[in-house]
């Protein structure tokens, strides 16, 4: 029975992922944050840990522990938790910056280099990274996003390279709009860190929090959680995985604008799809 480790399976794609790979007979190590989560997930049937991607000592643990349970192998990481950091680059606080970087990239590359010496020495596995299509194309107000999306990109194709030759493939899925809790996990965070209420972008900011308080799909062509999982089922299970799986339509046509467009240009077609920021 092949095995894979999960991150973010409290909810959306995580939690999708998970049972569509224990459905499949993988056997599915889903961890999130916290414990009443994890207990839903074990009532489920799934393997559930607790891993908190800005603790050191729990992604430690929890390896520790899964590697235990399955004699030191293990076939396949997804990277997958994180959250969303809302608001303009110029009210970025180093606290918001930082906390957006230590979960969505810093947690992650811990815990990938604890279960690569697993990978070779069993001289096989499959590592999928779950980016964004902003992790290429950057829209208004989602500077923290962007940029952390832009180096989960970076620091995959160079550990692609890295790692060529060992047997473990790289893989990046790179989603648009999907139906999740993004939205409704993005607000805490915004309320801690932004100060909008003195802020020059007070007006699109109030236009923002009514988008994240409002229920259902907030963009056009939004897709499912399964969207996603049929391409990571491909990245897991293909002899030959791609290394990168654009999802919906915008992930797929802003990575060919990208191509021919200049900057300018690419710049006007992302203010307009984004809508100035109000989206």
């Amino acid at each position: 029975m092949k095995s894979v480790l999960i991150t973010g399976c409290s909810s959306g794609i995580g939690v999708a992922a998970a049972r569509a790979l224990h459905a499949r007979g993988w056997r599915v190590f889903a961890t999130a944050r916290k414990p009443a989560d994890v207990e839903r997930l074990n009532a489920e049937g799934l393997e559930s840990l607790v891993l908190d991607l800005d603790d050191s000592a729990s992604i430690r643990a929890a390896v520790t522990e899964i590697l235990a349970r399955t004699g030191g192998r293990l076939d396949a990481l997804f990277n997958n938790g994180g959250f969303g950091q809302v608001g303009a680059v110029e009210d970025l606080t180093r606290d918001a910056l930082r906390q957006q970087f230590e979960t969505n990239l810093f947690g992650w590359v811990e815990l990938t280099n604890l279960v690569i010496p697993a990978m070779r020495k069993q001289g096989y596995g499959r590592i999928v990274m779950n980016s964004s299509v902003l992790g290429y194309a950057a829209f208004a107000y989602r500077g923290a996003y962007n940029a952390v999306k832009f180096a989960v990109e970076g620091l995959t194709d160079t550990l692609r390279q890295e790692l060529s030759g060992t047997g473990i493939r790289v893989v990046l899925i790179e989603p648009g709009p999907i139906v999740s809790r993004f939205r409704e996990n993005c607000l805490p965070h915004f309320e801690k860190h932004i100060d909008w209420r003195n802020s020059v972008h007070r007006a699109r900011y109030e236009g923002q929090l009514a988008r994240l308080r409002t229920p259902g799909p907030a963009a056009p062509f939004t897709l499912g959680p399964e969207a996603v999982v049929d391409k990571l089922l491909h990245a897991l299970e293909s002899p030959f995985p791609q290394a990168r799986y654009p999802v919906t339509v915008p992930a797929v046509a802003f990575g060919w604008l990208k191509r021919f467009l200049s900057t300018r240009m690419m710049d006007w077609v992302l203010m307009r799809a984004s809508g100035g920021g109000k989206r």
